[in-house]
């Protein structure tokens, strides 16, 4: 069953948390390699590994809710 317009709308919001995230944590990246690389290459391993989870949350979100492709 399709959900209704109003919960259509909440879940696009939900979703935009998920990817606001991704987005973030792809601006530490950034930022890292355009001014820090030599102090700061260091959270790399981590920071992708975040990025790689949050990524996962943001696919399975709209795996369950395919209509916000």
């Amino acid at each position: 069953m399709e959900p209704t317009l109003e919960e259509q709308k909440e879940l696009k919001k939900e979703l935009a948390k998920f990817k606001r995230k991704v987005v973030e944590l792809a601006g530490e990246v950034h930022d890292i390699v355009e001014d820090r690389i030599w102090t700061d290459y260091v959270n790399l391993p981590k920071l992708s590994e975040d990025i790689n989870s949050a990524m996962k949350e943001v696919l399975d979100f709209q795996e369950l809710h395919p209509y916000l492709k």
